[in-house]
């Protein structure tokens, strides 16, 4: 069986079945095989009816006696069934499935998994897992039962029995592409061993030895995808070198027209940056910083080299504001220098084509095709994972030249560390992790309910003496059945204007508002015409307000600490006092804990990195970690493993540099890909 072939080559799945499965990215055959579980229901534990007790786990197997349908006073249906072993007999009740009266007729051999109970002062087995036993293997009771990520109208019960047909189907066609001396290193279960028994286990030690097996194989594929990127850059690719020394002096003035020191890790990146730009392959490197701590500036160095050398430079940002914020920045600098700096965006464009600038500044709209770019030298992508690769790789082709032009990346979202190293491993990495001097670390407190009403005294007291102008976050625009104690940006702004800030200058901003609209919104805030902003975490990145000292979220429990630390970024950036308060309405202690480390924790990659710990990179109380990548099993917490995968990765790679004496490994990896977490 071709494991490459679509999903829809099994029987039984047709296109309903397709887009339930492709909601789970399940697109193949081998995609379906490598859907592991999450985790496993116990119901090994087979007992006989009469030993049974009420508040047991238990499986137990025998025959349907008799079963009926009860039609209760709430008009519902009640299945109420009996089942008799050797040893007794024991009632079984199901809600509202009144088919199973049909499926499970008088005399059907059964095996049926779940709690004992007491129902109507009876011993009973309420809603239960079931089968029908046709064999001595049971695949839903009986055993270590595995659970699956599932969707509507996908259930594990479905998945389960789907996989066990895939398993019987393509047993032969499961290849082994680790080689041999990395299996016996490591005592590795065979690829078809740890597959089968990762989703139909013996036993726990089996199925965390075949975890242990596929962990290892999924840290190793973003490894060795991440080393070969880098290696086709590096080989295949060619750049116009760029000039310094001759530039000395043009360099020089520009340091001096600051109106402001660099950092010293300002100047470690600049020095980094410079030291790529001076060879003949093109930089590919990744500039992490916190919000704040001067990533654009050092942007800005290399443009001007850039123009020195008679290139051009070309900055792509995820949003308007955020390109209309570089653009700001970059013509304040580089304008006086002779720089011309043109904008390109949905709703506003400087530049028709190429001769028109030196630097562009822009959104999506730097991709249109009606916009030329003659001699781009150096390409700067502003948070790079809210762009496909398609996007990137545009932006990329977009000159007729023979070379390619340079790359820098600037990232404002804290990546905890060992995600960079593992994910961005085709990437030269420069850390600004020193924030601008006299800027005073933003004092952070989470605030229950009870404190709520003086939190807004205090801020409406400081708003009178004009020493505060204040951002309001909420997770939402609009409220949601599903989320009804969670506050809304639109819902939560007529409440502060009419009810608590009455005498207050309230603005509001969120993602569905128009370019223009939001661009209004935010000048009257800057120009100090509002007093408070509601918003949506649209500001989570590109607002700069430097007159905002206080920051207030709404829902703080729902945020990962990342970006909370980014909508902390918002104040703070005068030599001011600036404070963020962390409205919460949860009562659970674990996750008021984790809230309180805002209160104590400064770094972005820390709290990244201890957020990763505690609540993994996926689902955060329904919100996702921007930028942390979704692992299908293994985890960007295990450093261990991270560790240990490199290493094999890069001993690997120096001995066949090709993986041509890995035919089976490289094949799986042009198969492999990883599922990127999109911001909201």
């Amino acid at each position: 069986m071709d494991l490459t072939a679509p999903v829809a080559k099994l029987p039984m799945i047709g296109e309903a079945y397709q887009r339930r499965l492709a909601k789970l990215n399940i697109y193949t055959i081998e995609d379906l095989l490598f859907h592991f579980p999450f985790r496993y229901e116990d119901f090994s534990l087979i007992s006989n009816v009469q030993s049974l007790q009420a508040g047991e786990t238990v499986t137990i197997q025998g025959k349907i006696l008799f079963i009926k349908n009860e039609f209760t006073r709430n008009r519902k249906f009640i299945q109420k069934a009996t089942v008799i072993d050797e040893t007794g007999s024991i009632d079984i009740v199901w809600f509202n499935q009144t088919y199973l009266t049909k499926t499970l007729p008088p005399q059907t051999a059964v095996s049926l998994s779940g709690r004992v109970d007491i129902f109507r002062k009876q011993r009973a087995l309420v809603s239960p897992a079931w089968e029908i036993l046709q064999g001595e293997e049971t695949i839903h009771t009986g055993r270590l039962v595995p659970i699956y990520p599932e969707t509507y109208g996908l259930s594990s019960k479905w998945l389960r029995a789907k996989i066990k047909q895939l398993l019987a189907l393509c047993a032969n066609d499961i290849k082994e592409y680790l080689p041999p001396q990395m299996l016996k290193k490591y005592s590795f279960l065979a690829l078809s061993d740890a597959i089968s028994q990762i989703h139909f286990p013996q036993n726990f030690d089996q199925s965390q030895k075949a975890r242990e097996r596929m962990m290892f194989d999924e840290m190793l594929f973003v490894h060795l995808k991440s080393l070969l990127r880098k290696k086709d850059w590096d080989e295949k690719r060619a750049a116009q070198p760029f000039s310094i020394s001759k530039f000395k002096g043009e360099i020089q003035r520009f340091w001096q027209s600051l109106p402001f020191r660099l950092t010293n890790a300002q100047n470690r990146a600049v020095k980094e940056i410079f030291t790529d730009l001076a060879r003949n392959r093109p930089m590919n490197r990744l500039l992490e910083g916190d919000v704040g701590s001067g990533k654009t500036v050092v942007a800005a160095i290399a443009m001007y080299l850039a123009f020195l050398n008679g290139w051009q430079s070309v900055l792509m940002a995820p949003t308007e504001i955020l390109a209309n914020q570089h653009f700001t920045t970059i013509s304040h600098l580089l304008t006086p220098l002779g720089v011309n700096v043109a904008l390109q965006t949905g709703s506003r464009k400087t530049a028709k084509n190429s001769p028109d600038f030196n630097v562009i500044v822009g959104t999506h709209a730097l991709l249109s095709k009606s916009l030329t770019i003659n001699k781009p030298g150096l390409i700067v992508i502003d948070e790079q994972h809210r762009f496909g690769v398609e996007q990137r790789a545009l932006l990329l082709k977009k000159n007729n030249l023979k070379t390619t032009p340079h790359v820098l990346t600037m990232t404002a979202t804290p990546i905890p560390r060992t995600v960079a190293l593992t994910m961005y491993g085709n990437l030269d990495l420069s850390y600004v992790d020193e924030m601008p001097s006299g800027r005073l670390i933003v004092k952070t407190w989470v605030v229950p309910p009870v404190k709520r009403d003086g939190a807004y005294r205090w801020i409406r007291q400081l708003i009178a003496k004009k020493q505060a102008q204040v951002f309001i976050i909420c997770p939402f625009i609009e409220e949601s059945e599903s989320q009804i104690t969670v506050k809304a940006a639109k819902k939560e702004y007529e409440r502060l204007k009419n009810e608590v800030f009455v005498n207050e200058r309230l603005g509001l901003l969120h993602g569905k508002m128009k370019a223009k609209e939001k661009t209004m919104v935010m000048e009257n805030f800057r120009r100090k015409k509002l007093d408070i902003l509601v918003a949506t975490p649209v500001v989570e990145v590109g607002i700069d307000i430097p007159g905002a000292t206080i920051i207030v979220i709404e829902g703080s429990e729902r945020f990962g600490l990342a970006q909370l630390h980014q909508l902390r970024g918002r104040v703070g950036r005068n030599d001011r006092q600036s404070y963020c308060l962390l409205f919460s309405e949860s009562e659970s202690p674990q996750s008021l804990s984790r809230l309180k480390n805002m209160e104590k924790i400064y770094v972005g990659a820390e709290l990244a990195q201890l957020d990763l710990t505690l609540r993994g990179p996926g689902e955060l109380t329904g919100t996702k970690q921007h930028g942390i990548p979704a692992l299908k099993i293994a985890s960007f917490s295990n450093a261990g493993l991270i560790e240990k995968t490199a290493a094999e990765a890069k001993a690997l790679l120096k001995t066949d540099p090709t993986l041509k004496n890995a035919r089976l490994l490289k094949e799986k990896l042009k198969t492999y890909t990883i599922q990127a977490v999109e911001p909201n």
